[in-house]
């Protein structure tokens, strides 16, 4: 028996395939693109192991994908490729497109020809589990309940729109087709092996480089935030007892501000690698002009998950973020190493050289 991850060397799911090995599952089999935030680093510990096995591609192509089908005979695909970045959406959003739209339709066509051809009993057992996010509901006042997985979809970013848009086909696929499919949205992730482009990495990583901690407006807008581990945790039980057909939202019941969150890095900063000069982190904060359609808020309502399956997060935030600062302190080559020329150029591009020195760039909430 084996999966198939899509995007198991960016960072969700390169902590999915390394939990998912290290605890015993079947072998893997790892399709990626390596963009920009898929990075070979994240897999480095698994080197020569036989039961991971790397292929260097795109989930919309359909023939690579049909070979891969063919060849390894997987019980289960687990889909976390997509273009994820709020701000670079709003700068070029045809990537999002192509990619979490057209390149899940490409896959789902793979995959549902693939299921199509097993026995009855491979057809039964077979999953197809897509990742997905929150952000696809839009947005909640203070007052709001949080996002039930009945919500209406209101995503109001390429980036949200194209992942609603692909939770849309996936949800098709199985009402036309009969395709076995699953379906997690979940909220803000944080933890090892997350690209410094997102808010807590970045605050970490720029408040070691002695730059700005730039945070966008006033920096009150309100993410629930979820260990990855956690996250990875929910997936597995998801794909082992969830119902055919079913969304789970998968949250850490940690709702806090952007701004919070900051001071939080800040004072942890403080006291695992103070500055030389013994001056508090949050000095460095620096308020700039918030994004165009920057959601106020979002809050997930987990209790389906743990009540159908019996999941709830093991992380509390004060546990999950100080064991994040602490991997980024203890992992300055990855974090030396993940910063390339395309990532700066890219900083350049969104927020100007006079922003940018570095690794500064305009914090993002998710």
């Amino acid at each position: 028996m084996t999966i198939l991850v899509t995007g198991g060397a960016g960072f969700i799911g390169s902590n999915f395939v390394l939990d998912w090995l290290a605890l015993g599952g079947e072998p893997v089999v790892n399709l990626d693109k390596l963009t920009y935030a898929g990075n070979l680093q994240n897999l480095a510990s698994l080197e020569g192991n036989p039961k991971h096995v790397f292929v260097h591609g795109d989930m919309g192509d359909a023939a690579l994908v049909t070979r891969l089908l063919a060849q390894h005979r997987p019980r289960a695909v687990v889909n976390f490729a997509a273009e994820s970045h709020v701000d670079r959406s709003i700068l070029g959003p045809g990537a999002f497109i192509q990619t979490n739209i057209v390149g899940t339709f490409q896959l789902l066509e793979a995959v549902r020809a693939y299921w199509g051809a097993l026995d009855a009993s491979a057809q039964a057992a077979f999953r197809f589990l897509h990742v997905s996010t929150d952000e696809v509901y839009g947005s909640l006042s203070k007052t709001d309940p949080a996002f039930t997985e009945t919500n209406r979809y209101e995503p109001n970013s390429p980036y949200s729109a194209s992942k609603a848009a692909s939770d849309h086909l996936v949800r098709a696929y199985h009402h036309t087709y009969g395709l076995p499919v699953l379906t997690t949205n979940c909220s803000n992730n944080y933890g090892p092996y997350h690209f410094p482009e997102k808010l807590i990495p970045l605050m970490i990583v720029n408040a070691q480089a002695g730059k700005a901690l730039p945070v966008y407006g006033d920096g009150q807008q309100v993410r629930d935030w979820l260990y990855v581990k956690d996250h990875c945790s929910a997936i597995r039980r998801v794909l082992d007892a969830g119902r055919v057909g079913e969304v789970y939202n998968v949250g850490g019941w940690n709702e806090k501000p952007n701004l919070e969150i900051v001071h939080t890095v800040c004072r942890l900063l403080d006291e695992l690698k103070p500055r030389a000069d013994a001056k508090p982190y949050k000095d460095q904060i620096t308020y700039v002009t918030d994004r165009p359609g920057h959601d106020r808020r979002y809050a997930i309502d987990a209790r389906k998950i743990e009540q159908e399956l019996g999941w709830k997060p093991a992380e509390t935030f004060e546990s999950g973020i100080r064991k994040t600062v602490k991997w980024y302190l203890d992992n300055p080559d990855w974090v030396t190493n993940v910063q390339s020329g395309a990532y700066r150029d890219w900083l350049a591009q969104q927020y100007g050289g006079a922003q940018v020195s570095g690794t500064a760039a305009m914090a993002r909430s998710s």
